[in-house]
């Protein structure tokens, strides 16, 4: 796959050539251009990525060039090259907004990271640029990320019932995104006009869950003071999302598989019954087939719930959308704090595709919070994690005997302690420096 459409933006052929050619062996997809004029032009043909312009053109001075691809093109990013003794032209062109500046002859072991990081600072503004054109429909399939089979299947499967009144029953850890789907669903419904109500039938005891669905008359026990609405009626013409519906005691089931079949209800403490339109969204992390086989869960609420079933994977099962999402929360939590998004080291991301993540899309937001805050501008390592997202490597895996996955493990641990420093790192695992770049090498750290 493409990596991104680079732009190079230089007179001297054979240098462009060369720069070209050094790219493409990354995978991206390189343009051309002599000059400023057919820069622009290509620009305005094509979707770029990132530019590598020279400081020196023939036909324009590179410092303002930047500026004007910034104000015409504002997520595409510039590289400036310069040769030696144009080092204040540089900075002065990342005042105007490039991203960084590569020496000619001098800095050719930064050419790849820099073009990479710059690349991935684009994708993100893209990225974000699309959120925002979407934010009154925050919550719609669009905001679900993610490219892997097993997403791609489940946002299908969503999409096919989205439009109907059908009952549905989202499957799925603890973490897994089930509202975010149940949202999804609505928004793509024809009641997307109409109130979505949530909660978490967990968080109740069974009479107060019970006020709640479907509310109560003053005087119908301690405390209801006044009458008051619940959550069905609250939804009516809309959708109401019961989370955790395992949780829901066996005689609030009864009630509930009512509404099911036919729409009504009573108030707790009033004879009288209440017809309301809600479609009933549910969602759990129990097998609930085995619950209801097992006299813990009605059978006959569950084959009603069960109408249409949709699977979420829990995300050990999406390795290819963790770099994805990774990216979108580096940015959210960025723009949160008030940083600079930063780049996030190919060696992190292959240690995050690996851990199992156990609380899943939310384990993984939690611990990208907890790196943008501690971050101070530089990229994302391996040295940034915290010491407990190793340790929980080690109990997922502390059944693995291969040597190969055991020195791995060491030497990744050694070197977060040692804050990347090699030599400390190589001190701690009582080996030779040279062992351990070797190591690194065989294991590709």
């Amino acid at each position: 796959m493409v990596a991104g459409n680079i732009l190079i933006i230089e007179d001297e052929g054979k240098f462009r050539d060369l720069l070209s050619r050094i790219i493409e062996n990354e995978g991206f997809n390189v343009f051309k251009a002599p000059n400023a004029a057919a820069g622009l032009k290509l620009l305005g043909e094509n979707e770029i990525t990132v530019v590598i312009s020279d400081v020196k053109l023939p036909d324009a001075n590179g410092v303002d060039l930047v500026k004007k691809i910034k104000d015409g093109f504002e997520k595409v990013e510039v590289v400036v090259l310069t040769a030696f003794g144009s080092i204040k032209d540089c900075v002065k062109a990342v005042k105007n907004g490039a991203f960084d500046y590569i020496m000619k002859g001098d800095d050719n072991a930064r050419i790849v990271p820099i073009v990479k990081s710059a690349a991935e600072k684009a994708r993100l503004g893209t990225q974000v640029k699309a959120l925002r054109k979407h934010i009154p429909h925050e919550y719609s399939f669009d905001y679900i990320i993610g490219n892997s089979p097993a997403t791609i299947q489940a946002v299908a499967m969503a999409k096919q019932v989205a439009d109907t009144d059908t009952t549905v029953l989202l499957l799925g850890e603890t973490g897994t995104g089930k509202e975010v789907f149940a949202q999804a669903l609505h928004k793509a419904s024809l009641r997307r006009d109409k109130p979505f109500v949530a909660v978490n039938c967990s968080s109740f005891s069974g009479d107060l869950l019970k006020s709640e669905l479907f509310g109560h008359v003053a005087g119908s026990f301690t405390g209801a003071l006044k009458d008051k609405k619940g959550l069905f009626e609250e939804a009516d013409g809309g959708t109401l999302f019961l989370d955790e519906i395992g949780e829901m005691n066996i005689e609030l089931q009864a009630q509930l598989l009512r509404v099911l079949e036919n729409g009504v209800f009573n108030r707790v403490g009033e004879a009288r019954t209440t017809r309301v339109n809600t479609r009933i969204v549910a969602a759990t992390n129990r097998k609930l087939k085995n619950e209801a086989v097992n006299g813990k869960f009605r059978l006959d609420l569950y084959y009603r719930l069960a109408v249409y079933t949709i699977p979420l994977p829990p995300l050990r099962q999406r390795s290819d959308d963790i770099q994805a999402l990774a990216g979108h929360f580096a940015l959210v939590f960025a723009k949160q704090f008030n940083k600079p998004v930063p780049a996030i080291n190919p060696e992190l991301l292959k240690c995050l595709r690996e851990h199992k993540w156990p609380g899943n899309i939310r384990e993984l937001r939690n611990l990208m919070e907890r790196l943008l805050i501690i971050n101070r501008g530089e990229d994302l390592t391996i040295a940034s994690l915290p010491a407990d997202f190793f340790e929980d490597t080690f109990a997922e895996q502390g059944d693995s005997f291969d040597l190969s996955d055991l020195e791995t493990r060491y030497i990744r641990r050694a070197l977060h302690q040692a804050n990347g420093n090699k030599r400390e790192a190589a001190q701690m695992l009582g080996i030779s420096l040279s062992t351990l770049y070797r190591k690194m090498e065989e294991y590709h750290i």
